[in-house]
């Protein structure tokens, strides 16, 4: 796949999340639809995990059972560990501190704004280690993965919209979708410039570094968005969701694997 078309299911991947952001201006969403929605992302994302974990995971593989000898073993092992961690631990990080803005706000109304630019901000960092594993994938060849990738972060982009409004909840006066739109620029342009980075910086070594990354991050939406559908105490809601998502992302995958991708 050329360049051009990598960037533009790079922009699609992340272009998605300005999806979840007229949710901003709704008073009152449903909530048994908003359960289905974050159970469903958290379906596709848990079959999405295990695929780049599998990719990452291939040259250390191949290093363990003797397929290859580049005598990278041990550093292969490092990178995946770290950027795991990495792309864990830095959003939880940046939660942190996003908890302590909110306890330190006097006025909810006034803090919402900002809290939501932080939050679009955040979303944006982890887009990026999204963006390098497309990049990654389609410099390397590997079609079947990029586009799994691509249409797996585009759904769970989607979602992410959600979470960028939620601060704004507390805003009586309902934002301007020039300012929904700023804040989708700022969570979802990061997947298109991390497109390009990838794309133009291919190695094994990167790739492993990329790839851990996103599952790191990808971990973290897990987590987060299977404690907004607990929350709801609506179990049977949560198993339909995870079941549809996951059961989605194996079919996108056959159906990438029987056009021979």
């Amino acid at each position: 796949m050329n360049f051009g078309s990598t960037l533009a299911l790079g922009a699609v991947a992340g272009g998605t999340i300005v999806l979840g952001l007229p949710v901003g201006r709704i008073k009152a969403p449903a909530q048994s639809l908003r359960v289905l929605l974050s159970a469903g992302a958290v379906g596709v994302l848990l079959f999405l995990v295990w695929d780049v974990l599998t990719a990452a995971w291939e040259p250390i593989d191949a290093e363990l059972s003797g397929a290859t000898h580049t005598g990278s073993l041990a550093g292969l092992a490092v990178l995946f560990v770290l950027g795991i961690s990495a792309g864990l631990l830095s959003v939880v990080s940046y939660e942190r501190f996003l908890n302590r803005r909110r306890a330190a706000a006097t006025d909810g109304i006034q803090a919402s704004r900002p809290l939501a630019v932080l939050v679009a901000i955040g979303i944006g960092v982890h887009n990026l280690a999204e963006g390098l594993a497309i990049g990654q994938s389609a410099a390397a060849g590997a079609l079947g993965l990029m586009v799994v990738l691509v249409v797996g972060f585009a759904l769970h982009n989607a979602t992410e919209g959600f979470g960028i409004v939620a601060p704004l909840a507390a805003d009586a006066q309902r934002p301007s979708w020039g300012f929904l739109l700023l804040l989708g620029a700022i969570g979802g342009v990061p997947t298109f410039l991390g497109t390009a980075i990838g794309w133009a910086y291919s190695s094994t070594v990167l790739s492993v570094l990329f790839l851990s990354l996103a599952a790191g991050s990808i971990l973290y939406v897990i987590i987060q968005l299977l404690g907004i559908a607990a929350r709801a105490h609506r179990n049977d809601l949560v198993a339909y969701g995870v079941l549809a998502g996951l059961f989605a992302g194996f079919a996108t995958d056959a159906i990438v694997t029987l056009g021979g991708a």
